[in-house]
């Protein structure tokens, strides 16, 4: 392995790792519904969605971005898009877990209001950077690079296992974490995403969810209302290769 593809694993690796110790610090274990909003937590999102905006204009970003692209095409031949899957894994991961009799947070109503608002903030944002920036992929097969919708979805999923599983064990978080991060080295390796779309698509996907935990009591308060009902909701997003978007359903 060259020493561009070793530096780019530890750097994300890194960043994975730092996002989830500091997690640690900067929100503590809580009950439902009483997270509060905390500054502190803005800083690594805000690293990194900075990191990928600096990029968009930055020279030398842009140079270490297609060095990364020359050294994985020449020394990867054959593509895995498993990339395609591990996405959505973190988010589902906290459904299974239940379903499993491994209860987290929230019951099953809240959490998919949580998903949900997480999923629409997430998507919305992606989509409009997508529209706005119009940056090429790297396999010049499309101008929608930035940020990377698959990493995004990966990271909110990851961040979202962590709070809903946190005071559990820490061991599903950083799993969530480690599997978020493989997402967008794939994204990188699959010669789909350049390293700021990456970073870019983590801090959005992390921030995303963060906010719907923060908005979540205004959200079931207003929405939902405070009477608890034999309805349920559930909000699951998709990927058909060409199209993010979500499926919801409701029970009654």
């Amino acid at each position: 392995m060259s020493k561009k593809i070793l530096l780019l694993c530890i750097f994300c690796n890194t960043i994975a790792t730092y996002a989830q110790q500091n997690a640690t610090d900067s929100i503590p274990a809580l009950k439902p519904d009483s997270l509060k909003f905390n500054y502190k937590a803005l800083i690594i999102p805000g690293a990194l969605i900075g990191y990928g905006v600096i990029g968009l204009e930055s020279d030398w970003l842009k140079g270490f971005n297609s060095e990364i692209k020359e050294e994985v095409n020449e020394d990867i031949d054959k593509k895995i898009t498993i990339d395609d899957f591990t996405q959505y894994a973190p988010f589902a991961s906290v459904y299974g877990l239940n379903a499993l009799g491994i209860k987290g947070k929230h019951n099953f109503k809240d959490r998919s209001i949580i998903m949900g608002t997480s999923y629409l903030l997430m998507s919305g944002t992606v989509l409009s950077l997508k529209g706005i920036t119009k940056v090429e992929r790297p396999d010049g097969s499309s101008n929608n690079s930035f940020p990377s919708g698959h990493t995004a979805t990966a990271f909110a999923g990851a961040e979202f296992l962590w709070q809903e599983y946190k005071d559990v064990s820490i061991w599903y978080g950083i799993t969530g974490y480690a599997i978020a991060t493989g997402t967008g080295l794939f994204r990188i390796y699959n010669d789909r995403h350049w390293l700021t779309d990456v970073a870019a698509g983590a801090g959005i996907g992390i921030l995303s969810t963060k906010v719907a935990y923060w908005l979540h009591p205004f959200i079931k308060k207003t929405f939902f209302g405070e009477k608890e009902t034999k309805s349920t909701v559930m909000m699951a997003p998709f990927y058909n290769g060409k199209q993010l978007g979500a499926g919801f359903v409701m029970n009654f």
